[in-house]
């Protein structure tokens, strides 16, 4: 299945025949076993965080009981093997995206660091007065504020992709918008608040025929779907580790590597030089110079572990269980009086977002909580999006491979219970 396709292309015979142990894989998430309000939890708020499974937990905890140590500096053994586990998990999350090298895998804090570090490098580096930076309606406000910061800074011009009624991006305009002038394009994978899978490759072509870099936010789209940067072609692409069954805290950025050696330092600090005087500092290789002081290592090292956990269910696979699960959902939601589906993109991750008349979506959600059912509640970062629906706020629905239909089913009677309580 490539990137930019609707979850339903992994639908294959061959991935058909082979469907997840839905039951088996919940045993390793602990998480997943207890009550919330004397309900059995049903976690329905995976597009904001992950569950964790047990592989991951247990890394954290080896390293901090085992080999607990700074890395790249020291030469005793604890450093040592740190570093060595610390390197390891950036090859593992080199092979996930398919870079062509383990230097082009940057350690951040999360998509919106990532996001972050390329405004303030490449867009401090290359916009000047006039030109122009092309984001869509539907990013995340990470994806919104540093580049409306850089181009403040460099009196650079921001532009806008829309979407329409379904909330897909309107192609047509996109291409209207793209000149000599387009310098960025920083684009979602899939959005967050409207679950819409964008079709990265063609809308990367297109930016390509201009010579502008592009940047993909991709938090919701590793964990759904397989990734090819190569084949994608894109300047940057970023995750957090968080929502890709890892930990809180770190995340990843991937830069073409002759790209990330022409770039700045986005932060100054240890481990990012090769030698400091007071007069001179020379800074250190790729991707060391965007790593500056002691990262999270422990948490790179639990990602790595989450990489290679998701890896061997197989994300094609992940793929094809999430989409069934959410047409499931989609259908039994549809049939609810009062309640209307913001964004039916006709290509949709597993997410869910909805209102019901005359009834604000932290009531919905309060009451569901109340059923032990997990979902979010709010503008979820993107009010842009919530503007152009005309509503406040949406309770959203989001699925990962762990749900399963009798959850669906569990959520349909919590909402059962929101009309009653208010009609």
């Amino acid at each position: 299945m490539t990137t930019g396709q609707s979850m339903t292309a992994a639908g294959s015979s061959s991935i058909g025949e082979s469907r997840l142990d839905v039951e088996q894989i919940r045993q390793d998430f602990p998480i997943l076993g207890q009550q919330v309000n004397g309900k059995p939890l049903v976690y329905l708020d995976n597009a904001a965080t992950a569950q964790k499974p047990r592989v991951v937990i247990d890394a954290i905890q080896e390293y901090y009981q085992t080999y607990n140590s700074n890395i790249h500096r020291g030469v005793h053994h604890l450093s040592q093997v740190a570093t060595e586990a610390y390197e390891k998990a950036r090859v593992k999350a080199q092979r996930l995206l398919n870079a062509s090298e383990s230097r082009e895998i940057i350690f951040v804090r999360s998509t919106t660091e990532a996001i972050n570090l390329v405004a303030q490098t490449f867009g401090r580096e290359r916009l000047q007065a006039g030109d122009e930076v092309v984001v869509s309606a539907m990013e995340h406000h990470s994806n919104i504020v540093p580049w409306q910061m850089i181009c403040q800074e460099k009196d650079a011009r921001l532009r806008v992709i829309p979407i329409n009624d379904k909330g897909e991006l309107l192609l047509e305009e996109y291409e209207r918008l793209l000149s000599e002038r387009t310098r960025v394009v920083a684009v979602t994978h899939i959005s967050n608040a409207l679950g819409t899978i964008n079709p990265i490759e063609q809308m990367i072509e297109m930016a390509h025929q201009y010579d502008a870099a592009v940047l993909i936010d991709g938090a919701q789209g590793a964990p759904h779907l397989p990734l090819d940067v190569q084949a994608l072609d894109c300047e940057f692409y970023a995750f957090s580790g968080h929502k890709f069954y890892g930990p809180t805290g770190v995340g990843v950025l991937y830069g073409k590597g002759d790209l990330l050696d022409s770039l700045p330092p986005y932060q100054g600090g240890g481990e990012m030089i090769l030698s400091v005087s007071f007069e001179e500092t020379t800074y250190n290789v790729v991707p060391h110079r965007f790593e500056a002081g002691t990262p999270n290592i422990v948490g790179a090292i639990a990602l790595g572990k989450a990489i290679d956990y998701v890896i061997h269910i197989g994300l094609e696979r992940i793929a094809y269980h999430e989409d069934e699960l959410f047409r499931y959902a989609t259908q039994q939601l549809s049939g609810l009086p009062d309640l209307t589906i913001i964004g039916t993109a006709d290509s949709k991750a597993s997410i869910i977002s909805f209102v019901m008349d005359d009834i604000h979506a932290h009531d919905v959600g309060t009451i569901l909580d109340q059923e032990g059912v997990a979902v979010r509640t709010g503008h979820h970062c993107a009010q842009p999006v919530m503007d152009r629906f005309e509503v406040p706020a949406t309770s959203r629905a989001s699925f990962a491979f762990y749900n399963t239909k009798e959850e669906v089913d569990v959520l349909v009677e919590g909402i059962g219970k929101v009309i009653e309580v208010f009609k």
